[in-house]
């Protein structure tokens, strides 16, 4: 196979990287002499454009840099002295201040060392949709205006005000991470922005218990691989990524109290470290996990179909199964609304609130819920056996 070569590129462990060398005369402007910066892609195609773009901004900063210490002919007749660096005048752009997509990178590299794939995508598509309204820009350069541009964008193209509040999230921190790391004197513009965050937000409705009923009777007359899915998520509260994401080796039956057990893969993350937990397995998630473990496949997985790649599928799960669901269930009730249920159903039965929130993985505050190790599971089950 023929190796394609790109100009101010190298690729290492498949993925392509910039390097220039810094120019001689302006090395004293830089703390190493090479500059290297991650491209972040395994395309030839994506990094040849990508390093071109690099490397014409590259070009037009030298530029600048050298007409800064020109000799400017007529100075001598202008009003204004012209700004040199030994006039004491400093411009505002740092050369030790990184930019945008630096700033990303710094952050990726420290903060996300074990955390799931879609925490460095949305991070990152953040920040990409602010450099397409204000360019990439260094720290200091970014201002309210941008700030303002970027939250009427945002609105603009539909996000609901949660999304707009989660970008904005992604971005602050971002942008502090960078500048407590290099300790810069810079304010944070996109703090404070001011937006509805109950703007588009609808209200996940639970499933009624009398359709849950109806839901689970045709997972059991279907009775394939997705309705074991549909089942398990009904009598466990599940989120539908934790439970499109375990392995069989996480159900475990031969115990006196069957259970799933809700870990972190390296295919699937979780939400909260309140997260990994186990999960009795009663009436209807029960039959499920006998399905899944009795069925003939040479897959690990417990729902292979969204196992394909190294990463689950939830989205396409949810697509799929919601299709599906709302047949069986009111307007506005989703493959979500299995959890909403849940914490309803166990209200019902006065399940106390602690078990509630060990059973679904909700985060709880209050410094006495962060002693011990929960209740034992047999404990849970008694609770989940009141309500199916």
């Amino acid at each position: 196979m023929q190796t394609i070569s790109i100009p101010y590129t190298f690729n290492r462990d498949g993925h392509y990287y910039f390097t220039r060398r810094v120019p001689k005369d302006l090395a004293h402007h830089y703390s190493r002499v090479r500059i290297v910066e991650c491209l972040r892609t395994t395309s030839a195609r994506q990094a040849k454009m990508q390093a071109q773009q690099v490397n014409a901004k590259l070009e037009a900063y030298w530029a600048s840099l050298r007409v800064v210490h020109a000799t400017i002919p007529g100075s001598a007749t202008c009003l204004m002295s012209p700004v040199t660096p030994a006039s004491g005048v400093e411009t505002k752009r740092n050369d030790h201040q990184p930019d945008l997509r630096q700033a990303l990178q710094l952050y990726l590299d420290l903060k996300g060392k074990n955390r799931p794939k879609s925490f460095e995508a949305a991070a990152t598509r953040t920040c990409n949709y602010l450099i397409g309204i204000a360019s990439n820009k260094h720290l200091g350069d970014y201002t309210r205006a941008d700030a303002l541009k970027f939250r009427e964008w945002l609105i603009d193209r539909g996000l609901t005000g949660s999304s707009v509040t989660r970008n904005f999230s992604y971005l602050k921190a971002v942008f502090n991470f960078a500048v407590s790391e290099y300790a810069l004197d810079v304010t944070n513009p996109f703090t404070g922005v001011y937006h509805d965050r109950q703007a588009g937000v609808i209200k996940r409705q639970p499933i009624p218990i009398e359709n849950i009923k109806l839901v689970q009777a045709q997972c059991r007359q279907v009775d394939d691989d997705m309705r074991w899915l549909v089942a398990l998520l009904s009598d466990t509260g599940l989120r539908l990524a934790e439970g499109a994401g375990f392995l069989k080796s996480d159900i475990q039956l031969d115990c006196e109290v069957p259970f799933v057990r809700i870990q972190k893969h390296p295919w699937r993350g979780l939400k909260t470290r309140s997260s990994e937990r186990d999960v009795p397995l009663v009436g209807q998630a029960l039959w499920a996990a006998e399905r899944v473990v009795q069925a003939p496949s040479d897959s690990v997985f417990a729902f292979a179909r969204y196992n394909q790649t190294d990463t689950t599928a939830a989205n396409s799960a949810s697509a799929a199964l919601n299709k599906w669901l709302k047949h069986y269930v009111p307007a506005g009730c989703t493959m979500h609304s299995f959890r909403h249920s849940m914490r309803d159903r166990l209200r019902a039965v006065e399940c106390p609130a602690e078990i509630i929130d060990q059973i679904g993985g909700w985060q709880t505050d209050g410094i006495g819920h962060g002693y011990g190790s929960g209740s034992p599971i047999s404990v849970l089950q008694r609770q989940l056996m009141k309500i199916t």
